[in-house]
């Protein structure tokens, strides 16, 4: 059985560079995954946001029931002010204590500066380790530069560094002992 691989983008901007990255990601990690994959739920935060401090909004709990039940959850934001965005600080805000407990995310920030290339993992990895969630190595950082619109390109260097960096072995064993007890 195949992994189902989740996108979660909190880009206040819909259809952003951000989503394109996330979607580059994903379908690396794709190829990377040795059991095959399959893509999940796509969750662009933008479509949210007016619903995010709603009193009684549902759509931003449905959005993360769905993408609960992805076995990998690719998590991308634009960075501002040094870090994630608040939108998606917001909408993981709403997730239930534990919510990605078992599951396998797999962190990704966009920025026009490699200055913010430790964002990553100072920021964002801590706060999906925080939800529950086994990061298989470190968190991935896109140059705004190099999303030139090539989605095969993207898609390859980013397989590159998941392979050179041994987050895609790391990727593939977390996968593999989560779907040996029952975690999906």
């Amino acid at each position: 059985m195949s992994a189902v691989i989740g996108t979660l983008v909190g880009n206040p901007r819909p259809a952003s560079r951000t989503l394109n990255a996330a979607l580059a990601l994903r379908d690396a990690i794709g190829q990377v995954l040795t059991a095959g994959a399959e893509n999940g739920a796509v969750v662009d935060s933008a479509e949210l946001a007016q619903e995010v401090f709603t009193p009684g909004g549902t759509r931003v709990k449905e959005a993360l029931g769905l993408l609960g039940a992805a076995d990998v959850l690719v998590v991308a934001s634009p960075t501002y002010k040094a870090t994630y965005t608040g939108l998606l600080k917001s909408v993981l805000d709403q997730a239930p204590a534990g919510w990605l407990r078992g599951r396998v995310a797999v962190p990704l920030l966009v920025a026009a500066s490699d200055k913010h290339a430790l964002a990553v993992e100072l920021h964002l990895r801590p706060v999906l380790v925080e939800l529950g969630a086994r990061v298989p190595g470190p968190g991935l950082f896109v140059n705004e530069a190099r999303l030139t619109g090539d989605h095969e390109a993207l898609t390859a260097a980013l397989v590159e560094q998941l392979t050179a960096t041994g987050t895609a072995d790391t990727l593939n064993a977390l996968v593999g002992s989560a779907r040996a007890v029952g975690v999906s």
